[in-house]
């Protein structure tokens, strides 16, 4: 039998953890229109409410309990379930435990993936 080549997509990968107020994260992967990043937020914190221009996001929960504001809707996520947020759309993510921390996976797709593409609308912690 012949042995067939895989399609190598030539996929940078980079592990770099980023401490935040909120917790920390880390780059999974990254490639042309694309980054996953692990989001580990601490018990009872959460990110400011905020939009982007050129990217849209997926959001898996790995670990923990998850208060999910997209738009005018606000919705409690667990282990296992996910939440789709289109560019320009305003959104946020809350660890509701007291205890736990809470795991995310992001997948960003967009013609611009940076961190200087998050306006914050609100924020805890003054930036």
């Amino acid at each position: 039998m012949e042995n067939k080549k895989f399609l190598d997509l030539n996929i940078n990968t980079k592990q770099s953890k980023t401490e935040r107020p909120w917790g920390s994260y880390e780059i999974l992967c990254k490639g042309p229109g694309y980054q996953s990043k692990r989001l580990t937020i601490n018990s009872g914190q959460r990110l400011s409410l905020q939009t982007h221009k050129h990217r849209d996001e997926q959001w898996v929960i790995a670990k923990g309990t998850a208060k999910v504001t997209i738009g005018d809707k606000i919705i409690t996520l667990g282990k296992g379930q996910s939440a789709e947020v289109p560019r320009t759309m305003q959104h946020r993510i809350e660890n509701i435990s007291d205890i736990d921390s809470l795991e995310i996976i992001e997948v960003q797709i967009g013609d611009y993936i940076d961190e200087e593409d998050i306006i914050r609308l609100e924020d805890d912690y003054g930036r």
